[in-house]
């Protein structure tokens, strides 16, 4: 979808501009779980092209929220919606990031809680194509994105007592380390999106 399609129809841009921001992190998050299996640079940088592309997507929906009195929903629930989703995406990049400047391998609780985000992902983008015509089947993938955050948050907590049940050398201490921010960056994406689910059926609530 290009920017003069999303522009076509103005009294509904707002939810088109959402709805190919949370598309675009949908794609993002698909390569975030890509790159956890074979560590292919190329999954990396469509991830980075993909966080880039959102950066811009936000920015423009940004701009037309300073410059608009009416909106088809709460401006303040607009700008969390876009703000959170942005965030998901965010976190996932500076995951990858992160593995490369701190040269770590992906490991089975990486990859679990990659392809657990990208369900949720998934389910947010489902939640805003369903938003306007079908609010509430928005609501129930809302909902799924919600209980998908709450698996992710199982295996984080999972792979926290296993990274801190091993013997101790130097070695695995920086290991340790290193390992804890990147789960910690995969959590922060899951909170964000259940954070992106709760505007999302805030929004279902007023609509109703």
């Amino acid at each position: 979808m290009g920017l003069l399609d999303i522009f076509r129809k103005r009294e509904d841009r707002f939810i088109q501009l959402l709805r190919e921001q949370a598309r675009i992190t949908l794609e993002g998050l698909e390569h975030l779980e890509a790159y956890m299996e074979d560590q292919d640079d190329s999954h990396a940088k469509a991830l980075e092209r993909a966080e880039k592309e959102a950066d811009e997507m936000r920015r423009i929906l940004i701009d037309e929220l300073n410059r608009t009195f009416v909106t088809p929903i709460d401006r303040e629930d607009i700008f969390a919606l876009s703000r959170s989703i942005d965030d998901v995406l965010d976190y996932a990049y500076t995951t990858v990031d992160e593995m490369h400047i701190l040269n770590v391998a992906p490991n089975p609780y990486l990859r679990r809680m990659a392809s657990l985000l990208r369900e949720a992902a998934n389910e947010i983008y489902m939640a805003m194509q369903r938003l306007e015509h079908h609010p509430n089947v928005a609501a129930e993938h809302a909902m799924r994105a919600k209980a998908l955050e709450n698996r992710v948050e199982r295996v984080y907590r999972e792979a926290i007592a296993d990274l801190f049940s091993k013997p101790a050398d130097v070695e695995q201490i920086l290991y340790m380390l290193k390992v804890r921010e990147l789960y910690r960056h995969l959590s922060n994406a899951a909170d964000r999106g259940d954070e992106t689910a709760n505007v999302i059926s805030d929004i279902v609530v007023k609509m109703a």
